[in-house]
């Protein structure tokens, strides 16, 4: 029985979320996908482990900004911007995102997951 709470234990526990600072909102450009690297912090065992997100921030006024995924909602892969185009784009199936994240071609069963956001003296918070 201790066997299996111990093999358990680590998925059922509870995640933590965090707001983490992503830029300056005057720093983004209206309308604009901004590519931002986040370190989000974890306990793994006895160590704390760093992982990196690439999230899009995208200045949608003057006082609220949009946070997607980088993740490709099909297999996982990291979606780019393609400025000339005016896509998030998939690079290996061809996935094709507007700026608010939906699916406008490609394989991709869903749009890229949003993150909540909060502006704090002009800086912008991204909750992951």
């Amino acid at each position: 029985m201790v066997l299996g709470g111990a093999v358990l234990s680590p998925g059922l526990a509870k995640r933590v979320e965090q707001w983490l600072p992503a830029g300056k909102i005057g720093d983004l450009v209206p309308n604009q996908p901004t590519a931002v690297m986040l370190r989000v912090t974890r306990q793994d065992g006895y160590a704390q482990v760093v992982d990196r997100r690439t999230v899009f921030l995208i200045r949608t006024s003057e006082t609220q900004v949009t946070a997607l995924d980088s993740t490709c909602t099909h297999l996982g892969c990291r979606v780019s911007w393609d400025g000339n185009a005016n896509e998030l784009v998939c690079p290996c199936h061809g996935g094709r995102y507007d700026r608010t994240g939906a699916v406008t071609a490609g394989p991709p069963p869903a749009p890229l997951a949003a993150f909540d956001t909060q502006i704090t003296d002009g800086d912008v918070l991204v909750r992951v």
